[in-house]
């Protein structure tokens, strides 16, 4: 059974994809449609609407809580840019990350799941912070091995 906040989601998804990779809307009024508070509507933006799964998240000033929501390019010089700057990354974030290589081409669904085993907290058994930065090394490395042009021949 689908959780209020996959419905809130699916619902923003739904929306996205008819306005062409932006939606501008009010929380208040999502929160209204799925008769809940627009707290609840925020959790939502904060965790799937996030960099690493592909979007970007502006407030709008003024207007009673308005919001943009921007898909972002799946280019792989954005991937890279974006894990080439990462000291440190945690196992959510990675995980979301390989979800978008996953969703944009760039690995197949067999490496992807390599990859999510592979940056485990429970493989990489570590104290943090070193766990994080160990977890950022491993995907720069695995990226740059999957997208080395030996590798797709």
């Amino acid at each position: 059974m689908a959780t209020l906040s996959d419905a809130i989601e699916a619902y923003l998804l739904d929306r996205i994809d008819a306005g062409d990779g932006v939606l501008d809307v009010q929380r208040a009024v999502v929160a209204e449609r799925f008769g809940c508070v627009p707290s609840q509507v925020t959790y939502v933006l904060m965790t799937r609407f996030t960099p690493e799964r592909g979007y970007l998240v502006e407030a709008r000033r003024g207007g009673g809580g308005g919001i943009r929501i921007l898909r972002l390019r799946s280019g792989v010089e954005d991937l890279l840019a974006l894990l080439g700057d990462l000291l440190a990354i945690d196992q959510a974030r990675a995980q979301n990350l390989i979800e978008r290589f996953l969703r944009a081409g760039i690995v197949s669904s067999r490496e992807a799941v390599m990859m999510v085993r592979a940056v485990d907290r429970t493989v990489l058994n570590l104290d943090l912070p070193e766990r994080d930065r160990l977890r950022a090394r491993l995907m720069r490395a695995m990226l740059a091995s999957v997208l080395a042009p030996e590798a797709r021949s």
